[in-house]
């Protein structure tokens, strides 16, 4: 399931650390604020569960038997995975925290972590996964209304984007204007534009390859 089919899902914070009681600990707290929570023991565990793709945020040990909570970031990172991290540690130090922030990590905290320092990390990790879900549905959106063009449409839009007006889009692409006026509206109702200025941002936030892609 891709993220954009999981935005109106319940958030969903998937808890891994090799101390049971600490894991549940989390949950708990977890709970007690209104988010559900599932806990892993290793990271094998979690890459193991078919509810990682849902995951609104990782909370993750650093140091664990196996793989590591900074392996496992740096192989979700590696696959295109952009679910928010927050980071415990009993045994951390600045490498580690510099290495996991970079990553893109949302906290590097210390155990023992106040409960609220917790939990506003958590949040924040949320809202960040919430963020990013939404962009991508929005994406989605344009890159299946842009399939419904026509291939002289979307050399239309295409010109559009870059500013032509309508007789030098017509001169171009050896149409005459008023030929070039209907594809354009045609594309505006397709690509559900209201004005140029939102068909401008539809296009811009098109994928760089979808773009750079020449139709035939």
């Amino acid at each position: 399931m891709s993220k954009a089919d999981t935005t109106e899902t319940p958030p969903l914070v998937l808890i891994v650390d090799d101390d049971e009681e600490v894991r549940e600990a989390i949950r708990e707290l977890l709970l007690s604020v209104g988010q559900q929570a599932i806990c892993y023991g290793s990271t094998r565990e979690l890459l193991d569960a078919p509810c990682l793709d849902q995951a609104a945020c990782l909370v993750l040990d650093v140091r664990m038997p196996g793989s590591s909570g900074l392996d496992l970031q740096q192989r979700l990172v590696a696959g295109g995975m952009s679910t928010p991290i927050v980071f415990l540690t009993g045994h951390g130090d600045i490498p580690m925290s510099v290495q996991a922030m970079k990553a893109g990590a949302i906290d590097f905290l210390t155990k023992p972590v106040r409960d609220q320092t917790l939990i506003d990390a958590v949040m924040l990790a949320i809202e960040r996964d919430t963020a990013q879900r939404a962009s991508a549905q929005a994406i989605q959106q344009h890159v299946d209304r842009y399939a419904t063009l026509t291939a002289r449409e979307t050399q239309v839009m295409r010109e559009v984007a870059r500013g032509r007006l309508n007789k030098q889009i017509a001169y171009d692409l050896g149409i005459s204007e008023i030929t070039v006026k209907l594809h354009r509206g045609n594309l505006m109702k397709k690509m559900q534009a209201g004005s140029v200025g939102e068909l401008i941002r539809a296009w811009e936030a098109l994928p760089t390859g979808l773009r750079e892609m020449r139709p035939t």
